[in-house]
């Protein structure tokens, strides 16, 4: 009897760069716009200062995108564009330490959620601050996936 060894790391979906860009931004999407989402559905069950709050998230979201966020997403471009392997796994988007970060921030903030410790109607504002950066970034990635060229993100 014949039986070939699977290697599992052949089981493991792989991409191009530009596969990758796209993968990157399904995750920024879907993070982003989950957060988002929650932050209006909250702000809209607590009216009180509306505008106010929309202002303060606004606000704070595109400070945190323009100061943070977009140079993390820079270094994720550049190092997925200057990645030279043909096919790369589906999830090398991130970094071990981006992963890392990642899961530390969901924990903190079911954690917060969970506990109470910051009332909902404050933290539905905190929703919209994190939600916009990843979604801006989440359009940047997908500018790039669609006018990717390796050649002129590497100049």
């Amino acid at each position: 009897m014949n039986i070939k060894r699977i290697n599992i790391l052949t089981l493991i979906p792989h991409v191009s760069n530009r596969g990758l860009m796209f993968c990157a931004t399904v995750l920024w999407t879907f993070a982003g716009g989950m957060l988002l989402t929650r932050g209006i559905m909250g702000i809209v069950e607590f009216p009180a200062n509306l505008l106010l709050k929309l202002i303060i998230a606004f606000v704070f979201g595109v400070l945190f995108y323009l100061f943070l966020f977009s140079e993390i997403s820079d270094k994720h471009i550049t190092r997925i564009s200057s990645m030279s392997e043909k096919r790369i796994p589906f999830y090398a988007f991130f970094n071990l330490r981006s992963y890392f970060m990642m899961v530390l921030m969901i924990s903190v903030g079911i954690m917060v959620r969970k506990t109470g410790l910051i009332p909902f109607e404050y933290l539905a504002v905190f929703y919209i601050v994190m939600g916009i950066p990843l979604f801006v970034s989440a359009l940047k990635f997908l500018y790039y996936a669609v006018n990717f060229n390796k050649k002129t993100l590497q100049s």
